[in-house]
């Protein structure tokens, strides 16, 4: 396949061309039934049960009945697999109001963080794959339009709306990152109880003032909320383009 077509731009992957139906699946194979279907079920299975860190071709191809070079009919590299496991984990978008139904594109993006952050949930290990290259899985493209979506009745510039998306998917991804963290090196129990009176230990007042204001006032040590944390973040980020939605002429 040739580096660009004639539009000038880059060439896709094999791996995109097929999930896109771009290009013809293998008919016929080493392992009769093997799909690029069951290979990402197969690869997202153990991520859940062992971590990413568990998943190579050779594991996967184990847990098929298959061998490791069956899989490179479908899949090219590893790297590509991770993309397809995440782009498979995060499923569909949420549903945008049904036509004649008004929903305003803060709800509209409330909806979507919130859909975002459950599905990086159900699947924590997505949250260890590093992104490397812009959306290109169906259903990566599926929730940036979405998200776009949501904004195209505002008078932001096409270039405001994908910087708004940029800054939400990135809160999101940073959340849900420090919550899973926070959940494995917990056990399910509170975060270090007690931590303002450890600080208080350890501190001079004089040296740190705001922090003993903080300490004072019981708030280091108030009850672990995720969600709250998560609500606060995500409303103050709407706050702030509202703004810049108010100042459009």
């Amino acid at each position: 396949m040739s580096d660009s077509d004639d539009s000038g731009a880059p060439g896709l992957p094999p791996v995109i061309e097929l999930v896109w139906g771009l290009r013809s699946r293998p008919s016929k194979g080493p392992k009769r039934g093997l799909t690029l279907d069951r290979i990402v079920a197969a690869a997202i299975r153990l991520a859940l049960t062992d971590g990413i860190g568990a998943v190579s071709m050779s594991r996967v191809a184990s847990e098929l009945g298959a061998s490791t070079m069956s899989l490179y009919r479908y899949v090219a590299a590893k790297d590509e697999l991770l993309m397809l496991m995440v782009d498979a984990a995060l499923g569909a978008p949420p549903e945008r109001a049904e036509a004649g139904v008004a929903q305003s594109w803060r709800d509209g993006l409330t909806q979507w963080s919130v859909g975002l952050r459950r599905a990086y949930h159900r699947n924590p290990w997505a949250l260890r794959v590093p992104i490397t290259a812009p959306p290109l899985g169906p259903n990566n493209v599926a929730w940036l339009d979405n998200a776009l979506g949501c904004l195209s009745d505002t008078d932001l510039t096409e270039q405001e709306k994908l910087s708004t998306v940029l800054l939400l998917s990135g809160f999101v991804r940073n959340e849900a990152t420090l919550s899973a963290d926070f959940a494995a090196g917990s056990s399910g129990q509170p975060q270090m109880p007690g931590y303002g009176a450890t600080l208080s230990r350890l501190i001079d007042p004089g040296a740190f003032p705001a922090l003993h204001r903080a300490i004072v006032s019981g708030s280091l040590d108030d009850p672990d909320d995720p969600d709250s944390e998560f609500n606060f973040g995500l409303l103050r980020i709407l706050d702030g383009v509202a703004v810049l939605v108010q100042t459009k002429p």
